[in-house]
């Protein structure tokens, strides 16, 4: 019974999580386009964004981060499938777990753009962290299908799905892009 409510728990942090890794890079997106706005337009934006990032990323997405982390080991853990992680019906978790580690990776590129963007530091344009926001939306998809679909799924489908998606993703920023481009 108390494994349900942890595993329930460990799923909600991860939903807050995923919230702010959305969102997140979106801020990073508005605050560089408010480069090309004129004075004190500008100073205003970026102002505004920071005051939007700093709660988001301090007060939801890390520590939505670390609980997720915390209560997912706990999953693992009270759940017994540690025991299965290196054997072929583990394969699943494993690759999951993987998936996640990488996730934690796409996390900390949010944290140093964060930092830099905190700092006056706009490396990335606009286009490119419209294609970096879709990362998580990748982890998302990949993750949920493997805790769902576990040993049922065919990595080569999988793999095939996945690169499907990122097609469509990048495909649908260029569209956007040319939609915007025109709208200006």
């Amino acid at each position: 019974m108390a494994y349900l409510y942890l595993k329930a728990v460990h799923i909600i942090f991860v939903v807050t999580w995923f919230a702010g890794l959305f969102y997140m890079p979106r801020l990073f997106i508005y605050n560089v386009e408010a480069n090309e706005k004129p004075q004190p337009e500008q100073d205003l934006l970026h102002a505004q964004f920071k005051k939007m990032m700093r709660p988001l990323w301090y007060g939801i997405t890390w520590p939505s981060a670390i609980l997720t982390l915390i209560l997912g080991l706990s999953v693992l853990i009270s759940s017994g499938f540690y025991a299965i992680l290196f054997k072929p019906e583990g394969f699943w978790l494993l690759l999951k777990l993987m998936l996640v580690l990488l996730l934690y990776g796409y996390h900390y590129s949010l944290h140093r753009i964060f930092k830099q963007q905190m700092n006056g530091i706009y490396k990335y344009t606009s286009d490119q962290l419209r294609m970096w926001n879709e990362v998580a939306t990748v982890f998302l998809i990949a993750i949920v299908l493997l805790v769902v679909v576990k040993r049922e799924m065919s990595v080569v489908w999988g793999l095939v799905g996945m690169l499907l998606l990122i097609f469509i993703l990048m495909l649908a920023i260029r569209i956007y892009k040319r939609i915007r481009t025109k709208g200006k």
